[in-house]
């Protein structure tokens, strides 16, 4: 049966449950009209998370027929008893297009939410726990948010009914005592006349009869404001458990995975759903407020005695007040980071948003945003005492670090981005032993203020990047995204700034590891790989996974024999990969993180010509061609580097070696690389009349088996600053080949041949 038709058949309270799912962002009506169509399109079986580009076509032509669906279905409705479904399903129409034609994404993967939540609904009431659709888009705690938020909108709807209600009762009493009073003032005037008058009885009995109408109508006052403030209580206690779901619960849990995101894990960083949470916990408190208020403003006008009724309403005003104080403060939140390594005189950008600006209507009033940069020891007297934020300390000066915070109507959201930010100096700490610049963190204070209510209150705002690391050059950037990585991965919510824990056990070492080498690659590390960074990083004494690896292991003590640490050589692996060898390594053709002695145990049983590409142990950012000769010998190629690649690729360097045929293990070599081959194009250029001349890889015949390959006893080495081994040109054209020169061998490592590049050098005609 259709999921829609299922959650129709559910109990009224498991309705009430749906129905509180839908607002003005995806309304109700839509999901009613278009319900089959809705499933067809929305209950798919990708995954279809953030921006995925994979994705983004679907998505733009789903949520463009959407628009053409609601549209023909609201003209279909030509019965005039249908008039206000056809104008419900217009103008829902055209607010969906006004808002989401832009992202259309975004509205995908909200009304997903819902056809989610709604799923999770039918099915707990079917008594069936095992989790329903294939891809849980919203988690439990948000179904218990919205649950939770439709009750607080019908206590609050009540509770204003109810408001009213006893003011009119009031009102009533008012006239009521109005006319008792006229009635004594009549009793007077005839108590002072003489003989006494019958009619004098009848207004005493009348006075006596209004009396007691007053005294049931001043208990029943007394009892409506009691149930009232009772009432109210109950708002606010629940009003203070749903912010605390919303805000120390999914807010914090947003802010978490925006700070992984630094380090590569997938971040859909979409406030909008935390927005609305937010935007109706406002609603609900300032009208709680104004309920509070309301109430005093009736005992004021009537002061009638009710024994610990009347004094909690001062305490429940000032409750309600802070609840509204910290939903502000807490939903100032800075929706995209600055940098998180930031270079001096380098251009960056950050944007700000406010989640309750629009519905408490900040926009009126725009607020300036003042961005300046701190260290970690005034981050800690900030939380303390707030001290920061009047005095305007800073520890550096930022250019273009003001703005004012705008309001887009389409989406509802107010913030201000800072496009041209510059750190233009800053001022260090002074350093502590083996501390460096590259550890020292610093965070981006943004700090505002505004009034809501017409100046009624008025909130002073601030928040804290994520840390960042102030360099000068770009030499500085490994260590400086070391101290980053490490911060992102391990801290804690509410730790003090900007604690981290100096040992982590190697499993969560290692799966940062893997995330970030994904992120920048494309491809996961896998066990085989995190076993091999392990041996690595604890210098050969790895035992288990939950051993502590301590930060200085990590990126301070050079590894054994090397004059350079563990995430040095991790990060120039890295970045030579996502450099030049990306498409090799996510299609599985590199090896990599393989020892020198298992590389060669591998190749020596295996068809000569077989090879296998692994990084350099001895040189950072190196990878080796390892290959197997006929006498079952390993040799290894001296590691080429970026500045290797950047004059010709390693597809094309293996091309060029005849001598290698399968990838380990027994991959043709032209199935694996063929795909990456640079196009020959030996044809006279058009511009100058010359032929553009091309390098060819080669080592010496003695290490491949061809022993006939023809050589020139011209030498030159192309990049003189390394120890390279010669360089033979090789000239285009059998006639013109001088005699054949053997050039000398420099060993590397125990088994290193000489790497010799030719240059086809054409003539022209």
């Amino acid at each position: 049966m259709a999921l829609w038709a299922q959650a129709q058949q559910l109990p009224e309270n498991c309705l009430q449950q749906i129905r509180s799912i839908y607002g003005e962002h995806f309304p109700i009506e839509i999901r009613h009209t278009l319900a089959a169509w809705i499933e067809e399109k929305f209950l798919i079986d990708t995954e279809i998370i953030g921006d995925n580009p994979q994705h983004e076509q679907y998505v733009a032509n789903t949520i463009t027929s959407l628009f053409n669906e609601i549209e023909t279905k609201a003209n279909s409705f030509t019965n005039p008893e249908f008039f206000l479904t056809r104008i419900k399903l217009s103008d829902a129409a055209r607010f969906l297009q006004l808002r989401y034609s832009s992202n259309p994404m975004m509205l995908f993967n909200y009304i997903r939410r819902c056809l989610q939540t709604e799923n999770q609904i039918v099915m707990r009431a079917n008594g069936d726990t095992s989790g329903g659709l294939p891809h849980m888009l919203m988690s439990n705690s948000g179904v218990e948010i919205l649950q939770q938020l439709d009750v607080l909108r019908h206590k609050t709807q009540e509770t204003g009914e109810k408001v009213r209600s006893m003011e009119s009762e009031q009102e009533a009493f008012a006239l009521h005592y109005h006319e008792c009073t006229k009635i004594n003032a009549q009793i007077q005037e005839h108590q002072s006349q003489q003989p006494v008058s019958s009619h004098l009885q009848q207004l005493q009995l009348r006075k006596t009869n209004m009396e007691m109408q007053l005294s049931e109508k001043i208990a029943h006052l007394v009892q409506v404001r009691m149930a009232l403030i009772d009432d109210l209580k109950k708002t606010v206690q629940l009003l203070s458990k749903v912010q605390s779901m919303v805000l120390d619960d999914e807010l914090i849990r947003w802010k978490r995975e925006q700070q992984l995101a630094g380090n590569g894990a997938v971040f859909n960083g979409n406030l909008d759903t935390i927005q609305e949470w937010c935007e109706c916990l406002a609603e609900n408190i300032w009208i709680t407020r104004q309920h509070l208020k309301d109430i005093e403003r009736l005992k004021q006008k009537l002061n009638l005695e009710s024994p610990g009724g009347a004094d909690m309403l001062p305490q429940l005003l000032s409750e309600v007040t802070q609840i509204l104080s910290a939903l502000v403060t807490s939903t100032f939140i800075i929706e995209k980071q600055p940098p998180q390594v930031m270079k001096t005189n380098t251009r960056f950008t950050s944007t700000v948003r406010l989640l309750v600006g629009g519905k408490l209507n900040v926009n009126m009033t725009p607020p300036q945003v003042k961005v300046t940069i701190i260290s970690e020891s005034q981050a800690n007297v900030l939380l303390k005492s707030d001290k920061l934020a009047k005095n305007g300390e800073a520890s550096g000066e930022i250019l273009n670090n003001t703005g004012t915070m705008e309001y887009q109507q389409a989406s509802r959201q107010l913030s201000v981005s800072f496009r041209n930010m510059q750190l233009k100096k800053i001022k260090r700490a002074e350093k502590k032993g083996t501390e460096s610049v590259m550890d020292e963190k610093f965070s981006l204070f943004f700090q505002s203020q505004f009034s809501v209510g017409g100046g009624e209150l008025m909130f002073q705002v601030w928040t804290l990047s994520l840390p960042v690391v102030v360099i000068v050059h770009g030499n500085q950037e490994p260590h400086a995204w070391a101290t980053v990585t490490w911060d992102n991965a391990f801290s804690e919510p509410g730790r003090p700034p900007f604690a981290v824990p100096d040992k982590v056990p190697w499993n969560k070492v290692a799966e940062m590891l893997s995330l970030k080498f994904r992120s920048t690659t494309g491809r996961s590390l896998n066990e085989d790989n995190l076993r091999f960074l392990a041996d690595k990083a604890f210098r050969g004494s790895f035992t288990d996974n939950n051993q502590l690896l301590s930060w200085s292991q990590f990126c301070k003590e050079p590894l054994s024999e090397r004059n350079f640490t563990f995430w040095e050589w991790f990060y120039a692996v890295m970045k030579l990969t996502r450099e030049h060898l990306k498409g090799p390594w996510v299609e599985g053709l590199i090896l990599g993180f393989v020892r020198k002695k298992d590389a060669e145990d591998m190749l020596q049983r295996l068809t000569s010509g077989t090879f296998l590409l692994r990084f350099s142990d001895s040189e950072l950012g190196g990878v080796t061609i390892a290959w197997v000769s006929e006498n079952s010998e390993v040799f290894m190629i001296q590691p080429f580097t970026s500045k290797d690649f950047a004059i010709r690729s390693l597809a094309d360097r293996i091309k060029d070696l005849q001598h290698l045929s399968f990838l380990h293990p027994n991959i043709c070599k032209e199935t694996a690389f063929m795909k990456y081959y640079t196009p020959d194009n030996h044809q006279v250029s058009s511009t100058n009349g010359y032929v553009k001349p091309s390098l060819i890889t080669q080592v010496p015949p003695m290490y491949t088996g061809y022993q006939n390959t023809p050589q020139h006893s011209f030498m030159q080495s192309p990049d003189p600053s390394r120890d390279t081994p010669s360089v033979v040109s090789s000239y285009a054209g059998d006639s013109m080949m001088g005699p054949a020169s053997q050039p000398s061998v420099h060993s590397y490592d125990s088994y290193m041949p000489e790497l010799e590049e030719y240059q086809d050098m054409f003539i022209t005609p």
